[in-house]
């Protein structure tokens, strides 16, 4: 069994997967913070399948990109299952995780994140599923104007903004709007299933979250994407 946490987003989820197939989830949007609502959630899945933690596999967790607070929520809760169980800990990029339910579309794919501000994050990949340019966080126009081609565009990013797109980009614009928040909690399943078939986990102590911003009461803004320290 693998336990799998997602608070990259406002748009929070636990799941537990067996063989890269999701048997329980629980998503929820969080109206108040994540260190609230995260670990009943857990519990609750847990109990779902009679389950403690030393009967898990493994823990995944999204990296982000996304906020300071809520990513910090998500991985230290991981952290502390797997260290607690001694068990692996595979940290999944949450653009990889929106992206992933549509590799095999057959067409490059930008996956998004709101990033605030009026910015996205943004991830492009080509027809053959890999990245073909470094990730990008900006505004509509600086990520649409890279587009040279027929896109998918995914990710929840896209929500009430694909109007935006289509009309930037035309013919062009393939738009998955409205994809529920539970496909990236399923990718996230499968993508670390894989991971963990193949003995490829992270290292506990250096495996950090991909923040957007770091806090703005005390340190100076940034719009750059960051790792913890």
């Amino acid at each position: 069994m693998l336990l799998a946490i997602d608070t990259s987003t406002r748009n929070a989820g636990v799941a537990l997967g067996h063989e890269g197939r999701v048997l329980y989830s629980r998503s929820w949007f969080s109206t108040v913070n994540h260190s609230v609502e995260l670990m009943p959630a857990v519990a609750q899945t847990l109990e779902s399948q009679g389950l403690k933690v030393a009967g898990l596999d493994g823990v995944a967790v999204a990296l982000g990109p996304g906020g300071f607070s809520a990513l910090r929520v998500g991985m230290s809760v991981a952290k502390g299952l797997a260290a607690a169980g001694r068990k692996p800990i595979i940290g999944v990029g949450s653009l990889d995780m929106e992206a992933h339910a549509f590799l095999e579309s057959g067409l490059p794919v930008c996956a998004l994140l709101d990033a605030g501000r009026g910015e996205w994050a943004s991830a492009h990949f080509g027809i053959d599923g890999l990245r073909i340019r470094d990730d990008l966080v900006g505004s509509p126009e600086e990520i649409l104007e890279a587009i040279t081609g027929t896109t998918l565009f995914c990710g929840e990013g896209v929500d009430g903004r694909g109007e935006l797109i289509k009309e930037r980009l035309g013919s062009w614009a393939v738009v998955v709007d409205g994809a529920a928040a539970s496909l990236r909690l399923h990718s996230l399943v499968s993508m670390a299933q894989d991971r963990l078939d193949q003995g490829d986990v992270d290292d506990l102590a250096t495996l950090q979250p991909e923040y957007l911003r770091m806090p703005s009461i005390g340190v100076p803004k940034r719009r750059d994407r960051l790792p913890q320290k």
